[in-house]
């Protein structure tokens, strides 16, 4: 019988980040030139296959996370109570420092949607960042404080009874220039993956970004989404007007 080989950890199979990778750090360009090597020497990145936990509940923290390729979501999966959807996770982002900050298991998991290479800063220099840089500790606590109001979205768009607010408000969740600069416009993604981050049907997703567009909110491209009006997005509101829940 055929002997199932073990999957290698994520990080058993990490290796130094590319020059490319390097310059396309949000945060590094702020660290003097002696910090920005003590970074450069402890970053690894990673590829994650779809379906790879970066983080997982309960378990201790042990990096500082940034998405360089992919697509993540993060989500209450397999916790005890019912299933969240915070946000998908697009290439730019910086995660998981508030989960470091107080030393704590995590709380959410990180699931890799598709093929995405991640980037990791071991907790211990995380730390020794913190203690010595000014410009990191603006960094992280602007993450922090833009955070907070992600995370109060996604409590608002988890209530919405109306799926096509529901994929306006967790699109543009994904736009955020100050968490995820490396979207710009275009965010290149499917309309499966948008359902599993907003928790529709591919179907009920398409329809949605149809009624988006019709309004000269987005335009749908090929393989992805373009943002025509990032605030509209934001605020979009549809109101059903009947039984349907189709918008009015």
């Amino acid at each position: 019988m055929a002997v199932v080989p073990t999957p290698v950890p994520l990080w058993q199979r990490a290796r130094p980040l590319s020059d490319e990778e390097f310059d396309g750090v949000p945060w590094i360009r702020s660290l003097s030139n002696a910090e920005q090597e003590h970074a450069r020497a402890a970053l690894r990145a990673a590829t994650a296959q779809p379906g790879d936990l970066l983080c997982r509940i309960g378990r201790a923290p042990t990096y500082w996370f940034g998405l360089i390729d992919g697509l993540l979501k993060m989500s209450n999966d397999n916790s005890a109570g019912p299933p969240i959807t915070f946000t998908g996770i697009p290439p730019g982002g910086w995660f998981g420092e508030g989960t470091l900050l107080k030393r704590e298991p995590y709380r959410y998991n990180i699931q890799a949607l598709r093929r995405s290479t991640v980037a990791g800063l071991p907790m211990e220099t995380f730390h020794e960042l913190l203690d010595s840089s000014l410009a990191f500790n603006r960094f992280v606590l602007n993450q922090l404080n833009e955070r907070v109001g992600q995370f109060i979205a996604a409590r608002e768009i988890d209530r919405l009874n109306d799926t096509d607010s529901r994929v306006a408000r967790g699109l543009a969740a994904m736009f955020h220039p100050v968490l995820y600069p490396g979207v710009g416009q275009l965010l290149r993604i499917t309309q499966q993956e948008l359902g599993y981050v907003v928790g529709l049907s591919r179907q009920r997703v398409n329809e949605a970004l149809h009624a988006l567009q019709s309004r000269a909110l987005i335009r749908i491209e090929y393989g992805g989404v373009r943002v025509l009006d990032l605030e509209g997005l934001r605020n979009a509101l549809f109101v059903p007007d009947d039984d349907t829940g189709r918008p009015s």
